[in-house]
């Protein structure tokens, strides 16, 4: 079992930055790719951001490309998503996700276990 947590959230303005921060703990955090998720009302769940077990590899949602980050420290069993020129259509309520696949999945039955989500709200 892995359990994570989220952390971040917020309202900010359009064009502003957040950083969501996701701490993992139970079985061993490097095994797993990340991944990060978002769903905002009436939608269905849709990928943002992944991570390779090690970090050396990322993949991003076209919609968040050159303006989103993700990363991690597996020294501290954590995984970020670091989040800039934010518009209003990035409200959603963000989702932290691991996988033990090695493929580059985005779709979210792919993903083993899952966090509570944090709410980020981009106001016009």
């Amino acid at each position: 079992q892995v359990q994570l947590v989220e952390s971040g959230g917020g309202l900010v303005q359009a064009g502003g930055s957040l950083r969501l921060s996701c701490a993992a703990s139970g079985r061993t955090f490097s095994s797993y790719a990340m991944g990060w998720f978002r769903q905002a009302p009436g939608k269905e769940r849709e990928f943002v951001a992944r991570i390779s077990r090690t970090g050396a590899r990322t993949y991003y949602a076209d919609s968040v490309k050159g303006r989103f980050t993700i990363s991690r420290d597996n020294g501290k069993n954590t995984v970020y998503l670091q989040m800039n020129s934010l518009k209003p259509g990035d409200t959603a309520v963000y989702y932290c996700a691991a996988t033990g696949s090695v493929l580059i999945t985005t779709q979210a039955r792919d993903y083993d276990y899952w966090g509570q989500g944090t709410q980020v709200t981009v106001s016009s």
